[in-house]
């Protein structure tokens, strides 16, 4: 594994390191010819790169997921296609240096919204824990009844504040999105994230996958003022994926998605208390394996392509 898709970013001409998330690396032009050619093409932008680093209850783990990151670019750009009438995307090139070549994409950068946008269509993670403490999920009321696994009456926009990174994002009130970015981009960020979830519904559920719950990012493009789609898009990372021949509400279902690394780290297998402050276990050869395949295993049914890896 290099150091492209985990550990220390790579020294990529043309480009300057500016900032490295759990999973991703983010590098603007350097002032270099390279760096000032794309600015005078593109505009003002950024180059994103996905690593293979995994993260879960707020931790990066070890070691990484093979070829996860190469995944993850794949997979947004085939979803930023399909979704190219409802709402423009931040790509655009994917011209990038041989070192992060299948792993990067260059982006326009947009003036991000504090608010991560999540659509449900069935309860499940975060959602079935507010909804079990008093029925409802960010203030959203539910039917009685809901299990596990329960698909939803209609899909609902719960939205979360954004956290600072190595903290938890907070579940809040559609309110709280008014109080932040004002009544009419609020709604236009509903609106948006509810239309994305049900072109993705309906494209997953033909290729005989449950789109359970995804995040989605928006900012403002700063040339022409639109909404954009930024940051990744409809990933096993941002979005939980259920094979629909499998589906029976009533417990945790099986999944295209790291849930399989969260279901470990919460298991007597790998002996971590989640409450307490010791880092979480190394994952096993064998979980890393696994949740390598469902990775590719989301790619390939949702895309009907083969990844080359």
């Amino acid at each position: 594994m290099n150091d492209a898709s985990l550990g220390t970013p790579p020294v990529l001409p043309g480009w300057r390191h500016v900032y490295s998330g759990k999973v991703r690396d983010l590098y603007e032009p350097d002032g270099t010819t390279a760096g000032v050619a794309l600015r005078d093409l593109h505009g003002d932008v950024v180059l994103v790169v996905a690593s293979d680093r995994v993260s879960a209850y707020d931790h990066v783990l070890s070691p990484g997921i093979p070829d996860k990151g190469v995944v993850l670019t794949a997979l947004s750009l085939w979803w930023f296609d399909q979704l190219a009438d409802l709402v423009p995307n931040h790509v655009v090139s994917t011209d990038v240096p041989d070192a992060v070549a299948g792993r990067a994409m260059v982006c326009r950068r947009l003036e991000m919204f504090p608010v991560e946008c999540v659509a449900r269509g069935y309860l499940t993670g975060s959602g079935l824990a507010e909804y079990r403490h008093d029925g409802h999920v960010t203030g959203i009321a539910l039917p009685a009844g809901l299990v596990d696994g329960s698909r939803l009456p209609e899909p609902i926009f719960t939205p979360a504040a954004k956290a600072e990174l190595g903290d938890h994002d907070e579940n809040v009130r559609f309110s709280v999105v008014v109080d932040t970015v004002g009544p009419e981009l609020a709604e236009r960020l509903r609106d948006l994230t509810l239309a994305v979830y049900a072109r993705a519904e309906t494209v997953a559920r033909e290729r005989g996958v449950i789109l359970a719950d995804t995040k989605l990012e928006f900012g403002t493009d700063p040339t022409t003022g639109a909404v954009t789609l930024g940051d990744e898009v409809l990933t096993p990372d941002s979005s939980r994926f259920w094979p629909a021949d499998a589906w029976e509400p009533g417990h945790p279902q099986p999944s295209f998605d790291k849930q399989y690394v969260r279901d470990w780290l919460t298991s007597p297998a790998s002996g971590w208390d989640r409450a307490s402050d010791a880092p979480p276990p190394a994952l096993p050869a064998d979980v890393v394996a696994r949740t390598r395949d469902r990775y590719l295993d989301a790619y390939e049914r949702l895309t009907g392509r083969t990844l080359d890896v």
